[in-house]
């Protein structure tokens, strides 16, 4: 890795100011899923059913519109955020809630049929089959439920649970913040066998199954392929610094996926980068959706981009908000919420606006900095030319929090990228009491 700053004078002129290591930590849990104020943005896909296109708000409502007239048919109230995607299985819409509540509504006249406490909020989707609910909570647990909300089992693991579990052959998968892939036979809530990551698993959307592999993604900064039968490792993908917590899918035997640094890869089944796109924000939960041979995701700096095949960019939508979630496409309209408090609907083909719609209040939901979780340290020691690590010649170290500084990168998405990016970082220094803010332009090699 290469860098290089210019020094600068304000009480380290006496020191060679050229950087020598540069190392971003994870300093502790990823929490901030859990931390948002209260407002109307949207973080969860809309879900269209039968001409009712259906999502909940951070505002705490479960909303449900007439696809044809775009008019609100009705909202339920829960008494805390609804993150988490519905799902709507025989007239029934199913979701968590941050009060710790998951409830079974009717979708014709939105009133509730009955609803189960848990001991934590829900963050992800839950899925269904055969007649049984499944779905994780913050404390701990695993749950299945039949569709009178009667307990069946649960299961516990060693820690918070924000991952939409996936089904296939009774074989049941989901990820815990106690950095394992459960694999759970469905019908008895047996454990299987477990796999060990580097970090939490965060996954808002169910993860991808194909050809009997699971892939999957963790805050250990890389992407799984799991043999679904046997647990074992088929082979993992590298992705940047600050952890993963979206989902892959595949279109045509091309993985697609999105880390939290802002790149969107496509990546052959046996884990090998094919070309990369940048964004100027974090890529935090969603799938990507291929729909006509465009590609379709959203991200941290408020965009819906439409990619070719082959990573060029076609179009963008410019929302006042993040949009973190998956797209919903249909009849050539892109639905997408967004951070803002508006649910918009996009033509595929030119990217421009059809309509929009207003949650309960136009206050942004609040949420601590992108990279709270992780520190930037910068450390260096010059002794009669000797390095030593945690030192400067001026006896003073460096460090600098990822939520104290900005990285805008200028990389141009093609296939064939280039391999070293130029970011402008800024640095927040202490030295003493004496707070000192530089900023300088750093070029590191990946």
């Amino acid at each position: 890795m290469d860098f290089g700053f210019d020094s600068f004078d304000s009480g380290f002129s006496d020191f060679d100011a050229e950087l020598e290591e540069f190392e971003v930590k994870k300093v502790k849990k990823f929490d901030r899923l859990w931390k948002f104020g209260f407002g109307g943005s949207i973080a969860s896909p809309p879900v269209i059913h039968e001409n009712k296109i259906c999502f909940g708000g951070l505002d705490g409502y479960v909303y449900v519109l007439d696809g044809t007239t775009k008019k609100e048919l009705w909202r339920f109230k829960t008494n805390g955020a609804v993150d988490a995607p519905v799902v709507i299985e025989n007239g029934v819409l199913y979701v968590g809630s941050y009060d710790k509540k998951f409830y079974a509504i009717d979708l014709e006249t939105g009133m509730g049929k009955w609803r189960f406490e848990t001991g934590g909020e829900m963050f992800s989707a839950c899925c269904i089959n055969n007649g049984i609910i499944y779905f994780g909570s913050k404390d701990g647990y695993f749950y299945a439920l039949n569709t009178e909300g009667k307990l069946q089992w649960r299961f516990r693991t060693g820690d918070e649970i924000a991952s939409c579990p996936s089904i296939i052959n009774d074989k049941l998968f989901f990820g815990s913040f106690d950095e394992n892939l459960y694999c759970l036979d469905a019908r008895t809530g047996k454990e299987i066998w477990r796999f060990r990551t580097g970090g939490e698993i965060v996954n808002k959307a169910p993860n991808m199954i194909h050809n009997n592999v699971i892939y999957f993604a963790s805050f250990d900064n890389h992407l799984y392929a799991v043999n679904a039968e046997t647990g074992k490792e088929l082979w993992r993908f590298s992705t940047g610094k600050y952890g993963n917590s979206a989902t892959p899918s595949i279109h045509k035997n091309v993985i697609y996926y999105g880390s939290r640094d802002g790149i969107f890869y496509a990546i052959t089944l046996d884990g090998k980068e094919i070309w990369r796109f940048k964004v100027d924000g974090e890529i935090r939960s969603q799938s990507a959706v291929v729909h006509k041979n465009k590609i379709y995701l959203g991200a941290g700096d408020g965009n819906l981009y439409a990619l070719s095949l082959e990573g060029k960019e076609l179009w963008r939508f410019k929302t006042d908000g993040y949009v973190y979630l998956p797209t919903t496409v249909k009849d050539d309209i892109i639905y997408i919420g967004s951070w803002d408090c508006h649910l918009y609907a996009v033509y595929s083909e030119t990217g421009k606006e059809a309509w929009r719609f207003a949650t309960s209040t136009l206050v942004k939901s609040s949420i601590p900095p992108a990279y709270d979780a992780f520190k930037l340290e910068v450390k260096k020691s010059v002794d009669n030319g000797s390095i030593e690590t945690d030192k400067y010649k001026s006896k003073k170290s460096m460090t600098a929090s990822l939520s104290e500084y900005s990285i805008k990168s200028e990389y141009a998405s093609t296939s064939d990228y280039k391999t070293k990016s130029d970011y402008d970082i800024r640095l927040v220094i202490l030295e003493d009491t004496k707070l000192m803010e530089v900023s300088h332009g750093i070029r590191f090699r990946f």
